[in-house]
């Protein structure tokens, strides 16, 4: 039984009109992304879906991604990333879930995932990337959602492993909001998505910041290779 984590799936069969293929690195990254998948991973084990799912609008958009996600091995455990649109209510996710029989599936959001000794806790998360705007609302409701699902972990005597959308240092932009949540709980280890493209990536912060070890996990910098962790 081991744990795995990558992001970033953007999986269009719903919505054929986003292909990500016409992008570099991204030929026939959905066909790439199931090969590996079954080659790595069994029903056994969990892996961290780290936000931009899908490019569906709405959950009956998404189905059809939905229906991937679960027919492929392993628990899957998915945060919202910030083209999750079909993203809703808990209660009305865990339903659509529940009456499509995507039993596989499980969504993190104010709560926490066991994994033997540890935790598995996250949010989207938030930082003030070039062309996006600062806002103070969304961040401190991020903030309080990666609080929140620490503090879950912790009443359940677990370490928690923290997995976000949004890089929390990107080049020289530091999310000290966040940043400070993870130095506050001692978080450990800290996994990311996000950035995209080799000219995104080499900007990608990745290493110890004060005790917290951060990686990068966008599935075309894993080349759609999921990343086991434990």
């Amino acid at each position: 039984m081991s744990l795995f984590v990558i992001g970033d799936l953007h999986l269009s069969f719903g919505v054929p009109d986003k292909p990500m293929d016409i992008f570099g690195g991204w030929k026939n990254y959905q066909s790439i992304l199931k090969d590996n998948w079954i080659k790595m991973i069994n029903e056994q084990d969990t892996i961290v879906i780290a936000g931009d799912v899908s490019w569906g609008m709405s959950l009956l958009q998404s189905k059809a991604d939905f229906d991937f996600l679960n027919n492929l091995p392993g628990k899957k455990i998915i945060l919202k990333g910030n083209h999750d649109y079909w993203w809703t209510t808990l209660k009305k996710m865990e339903t659509f879930f529940s009456e499509n029989k995507f039993d596989t599936l499980n969504i993190l959001h104010n709560n926490h995932y066991e994994y033997e000794n540890y935790g598995i806790c996250g949010t989207r998360g938030w930082v003030n990337m070039p062309g996006e705007s600062s806002d103070a609302k969304v961040l401190a409701r991020e903030v309080q959602r990666l609080e929140t699902s620490i503090q879950s972990a912790l009443k359940a005597e677990k370490e928690p492993i923290v997995f976000l959308h949004y890089p929390p240092i990107y080049n020289n932009d530091y999310n000290y909001d966040i940043l400070e949540i993870l130095h506050k709980y001692h978080i450990k280890r800290c996994y990311y998505g996000h950035i995209h493209g080799r000219k995104g990536h080499i900007y990608a912060f990745q290493g110890i910041y004060e005790d917290t070890h951060m990686y990068m996990i966008s599935s075309d910098y894993l080349q759609f290779v999921p990343e086991k962790i434990l």
